[in-house]
């Protein structure tokens, strides 16, 4: 058993012993810290602090997990010329990600469609285990995909450019190389390009409910009553065939570290660890364009209900990613590998790598909740730059596994429940719907507090959920 000391209401740390090279500092109430202990998240966090080349400390979110070899909820930063890459601290859903739209309707316009707007998005958004997308691709275009993501899409008239502009990395991760990817991977992508996939994805109508930050959510475009749409997809079974594919490659050449298998590795700067990064980012590339793809899908099917249907992007955020980025480390400008998995990137002001039109006012951040509960929009701040390696939480993150909610709920109970509060949902399966079922998820409102008053994301808008399709 770790020994956690408590630095204030919502910080806590675990001191570098025995093989640990880092602390590890976690950001958690004493709420959420007792559903952390609950699981091998920490186990695996000491684990994760004991790699080569790890720098500072080892981040734990306040919406942490335990997952595979890496907690979900994760964050580390390694020296570049020391350090590891681990396809198991990135995650196998490579860019996992969420998207949020604004769009030009006020609830008051939607009462009474809500049915409608959940049926049409549903057939219009092919969803599922398995499920094929709406596009047919040859090899020379998956390739063109992986190179250059969300670019790519609008290229062939799947949307504007503004889309690409308000997307981290604007779409599209420059160090992709197709060739770094397995005819495996690309054959099990290749027909799921444009669908949402299943487990946590999610395409969700909502409304801003609340407003924290008035100037700031004027320059993000969200006012109270407005109708909002979030996308929560990821790379499907393209990026889980990468992790898979260089997982087998790196325990084969560098065997695996004493503490965890799942936690295999390469050195940063080897011909295998360029070469995973540059097939990860590819990945990351193919899962931009796939929100991108469902974007435009969404705009179509809207229109079916209201003609003059209008959506633009606020921001599309990564996670479970690995990108070279500078930070202050002893006084001084680093370049560092910072892998998030299950965590979000919280830049303050002024950074370049934020929107002109947001700069001033730092990173948008997006936290989805439940399928029950509200999410939020959040900013990053300078003081994430100082305390989390700019990294924030990036949902509720799970209570228990899908397993036990099986045996805890029926489909149609949590159907019912979720339309007593007027959120009406539609799923490809009931299963589906029992393994994300609200109750199994932390409390939202618990988790983005924390990132609040720690002072690594500021609290912007809240929203809820009107209609839910689940894949």
């Amino acid at each position: 058993m770790v020994e956690i000391k408590k630095i204030n209401d919502y910080m806590y740390k675990i001191e570098k012993k025995d093989s640990m090279k880092v602390p590890i500092i976690i950001f958690a109430s004493k709420k959420l810290l007792d559903n952390i202990k609950k699981d091998d998240t920490l186990k695996q966090a000491v684990n994760m602090a004991t790699l080569k080349g790890v720098i500072k400390n080892i981040i734990v979110l306040s919406d942490a997990h335990q997952g595979y070899g890496a907690c979900i909820g994760g964050v580390g930063a390694f020296d570049t010329e020391k350090g590891i890459i681990s396809p198991g601290f990135v995650g196998y859903d490579i860019n996992c990600s969420v998207r949020l739209l604004k769009t030009n309707l006020k609830l008051k316009e939607i009462k009474g469609k809500e049915k409608e707007i959940v049926n049409n998005l549903f057939n219009d958004i092919p969803s599922g285990v398995g499920v094929k997308g709406r596009i047919k691709l040859d090899e020379t275009e998956l390739d063109e995909i992986l190179k250059e993501g969300a670019q790519w899409a609008v290229k062939k008239g799947y949307g504007k450019e503004e889309d690409c502009k308000h997307t981290e990395e604007e779409g599209r991760m420059q160090e992709a190389d197709p060739s770094a990817v397995s005819d495996r991977a690309k054959k099990r992508g290749k027909p799921q390009l444009g669908s949402l996939g299943a487990g946590n994805h999610f395409l969700e109508v909502q409304v801003v409910d609340k407003i924290f930050d008035e100037k700031v959510a004027k320059t993000l475009g969200l006012e109270k009553d407005q109708i909002t749409i979030m996308i929560h997809c990821g790379s499907r079974g393209l990026g889980h065939q990468v992790a898979s594919d260089y997982i087998k490659e790196m325990e084969s050449k560098y065997g695996w570290p004493e503490v965890d298998r799942e936690l295999v590795n390469a050195p940063i700067n080897s011909e295998l660890g360029k070469k995973y990064f540059s097939a990860m980012a590819a990945a990351a590339n193919f899962a931009f364009a796939n929100k991108q793809l469902i974007t435009h899908w969404v705009r179509d099917s809207m229109k079916k209900i209201f003609p003059n249907f209008k959506a633009e992007v606020v921001y599309d955020v990564c996670h479970n990613i690995a990108k070279f980025e500078e930070h202050i480390i002893d006084g001084k400008k680093k370049k560092l590998l910072v892998m998030r998995k299950g965590a979000t990137r919280s830049f303050g002001p002024g950074k370049e790598e934020i929107p002109k039109d947001y700069r001033d006012v730092g990173q948008p951040i997006i936290i989805p909740g439940s399928m029950g509960t509200a999410s939020y929009v959040l900013v990053g701040t300078k003081k994430a730059e100082e305390i989390s390696f700019s990294s924030t939480a990036h949902g509720a993150g799970r209570l228990e596994s899908r397993t036990a909610a099986r045996k805890r709920f029926r489909g149609e109970q949590i159907q019912a429940q979720l339309q007593q509060k007027g959120i009406e949902v539609k799923s490809g399966s009931w299963k589906g719907l029992v393994e994300e079922a609200p109750q199994v998820y932390k409390d939202i409102d618990e988790v983005v507090s924390v990132s609040h008053k720690v002072g690594i994301g500021n609290l912007v808008a809240r929203v809820k959920p009107i209609t839910v399709v689940k894949g």
